[in-house]
C-alpha cells in the first residue's frame, strides 16, 4: 500500500477541493463571493484546481460598495479574464437608489454594513443556493463559530447556536425552499498558511498587498487611505505615508499597516512578528465587541 507523506499546506488544499467538490454534487447553483481580498482570491484559484481542466462551475460574485479601490476593480476583472470565469456584480448604489439601503452619516460613515442587502438581493434574484465564501476561523471570534456548511434561513440569517453537526468527511447540505448555504473551504487555514501557500503556487495579488506609498489619514490610532469616500475632520489632513494592507475592503474601513514588505518572503516574515492581528485595521468591527457576530446574522459575509 502507497504512503503519502502530505505536508501541512497540501493537506489542507486537499481538505479545501474536497470541500468545493462536495458544493459541485450537492447543489444546483453555487457561486463563489470574491470580494478581491487574498483569501477570496485564494478560493477562486482552489476552485480553479479542483476543476482543472474545466472552468470554475460557480461565478464569481461581487458586491461593489462603489466605494472598492480601484486596484481591486481592476485585479478583479483581469482575474476574471485569466481564468475565463464568469462574473456578476451586485451594486451597493443601486441598493442606495432603490430605497432598499440607506447611506449612513457622519464622520465614520461607511458602506461595508450595507453590503448585507444588496448581497440577499443578489443570491435571490439569482437564485444561489451555496454562497462560498473566504472566511477563516482564526481571523475573528464569529467567523470561529461558523461549520464548513453554514446554514442560512429564508431571510438569509445565520444562528451560530443551530448548526448542524460535521462528523468526519461529512456535510449535510439540505436545506428547505429559499434557503442557502455559506461555505468556508478554507475555515482551518490560517493568516500564515494562506501567505505560504500563495508563495509555493506564484497567486499573483493586488499590489495592494505590497508596501507603496500611498495619501492616509491618521483616525483613532490607525491609517486610512485618503478618498473623497472619506468624511474627514478638518484635523484629519492627509499625508503621504509608506504602507500596505493585510485585509482588502471598502476604503472607509480598510485601515493600512507601515510597512516595508515588498515581496512574499518579506510579508511572511511580517505577519509572524506581528502582534496585532488581521482585522485589527479593520474600523467596521471596532464598532461593539460584537460587530462582526451582529452583521453575520443578518447576512453578511
Amino acid at each position: 500500500m502507497t504512503k503519502y507523506n502530505l505536508t501541512h499546506l497540501e493537506e489542507l488544499e486537499a481538505e479545501s477541493i474536497f470541500i468545493l467538490r462536495e458544493v459541485a454534487a450537492q447543489f444546483e447553483n453555487p457561486a463563489i463571493l470574491f470580494s478581491g481580498g487574498k483569501d477570496s482570491i485564494l478560493v477562486t484559484y482552489l476552485a480553479y484546481k479542483a476543476f482543472y481542466p474545466a472552468n470554475i462551475p460557480f461565478p464569481l460574485v461581487h458586491i461593489d460598495t462603489g466605494h472598492n479601490f480601484q486596484e481591486t476593480l481592476d485585479y478583479r476583472d483581469d482575474l476574471v479574464k485569466r481564468l475565463g470565469a464568469k462574473l456578476i456584480v451586485g451594486s451597493v448604489e443601486e441598493s442606495i437608489k432603490q430605497g432598499k439601503a440607506v447611506e449612513e452619516k457622519g464622520f465614520n460613515a461607511s458602506r461595508n454594513a450595507l453590503q448585507t442587502v444588496t448581497l440577499l438581493d443578489t443570491i435571490e434574484q439569482h437564485k444561489f443556493d451555496a454562497a462560498i465564501g473566504g472566511a477563516r476561523r482564526d481571523e475573528e471570534k464569529a467567523r470561529a463559530k461558523e461549520r464548513f456548511f453554514s446554514h442560512r434561513d429564508e431571510f438569509g440569517q445565520w444562528d451560530p447556536k443551530n448548526q448542524r453537526p460535521e462528523l468526519w468527511n461529512l456535510f449535510n447540505g439540505r436545506k428547505n425552499m429559499g434557503e442557502h448555504f455559506r461555505v468556508f473551504p478554507i475555515s482551518n487555514w490560517t493568516e500564515m498558511d494562506v501567505w505560504q501557500y500563495i508563495k509555493k503556487e506564484n497567486i499573483p495579488l493586488p499590489n495592494l498587498y505590497f508596501t507603496h506609498e500611498r495619501m492616509v489619514i491618521e483616525r483613532d490610532g490607525g491609517l486610512l487611505a485618503d478618498s473623497p469616500h472619506l468624511n474627514k475632520r478638518d484635523t484629519e489632513v492627509p499625508f503621504k505615508q509608506i504602507v500596505r494592507f493585510r485585509t482588502i475592503g471598502d476604503m472607509t474601513c480598510t485601515g493600512a499597516v507601515l510597512s516595508q514588505a515588498n515581496s512574499l518572503d518579506e510579508i511572511i516574515q511580517e505577519v509572524a512578528s506581528s502582534r496585532q492581528t488581521e482585522r485589527g485595521t479593520r474600523a467596521d468591527d471596532k464598532r461593539s465587541e460584537t460587530a462582526m457576530e451582529d452583521r453575520k446574522k443578518l447576512g453578511y459575509f
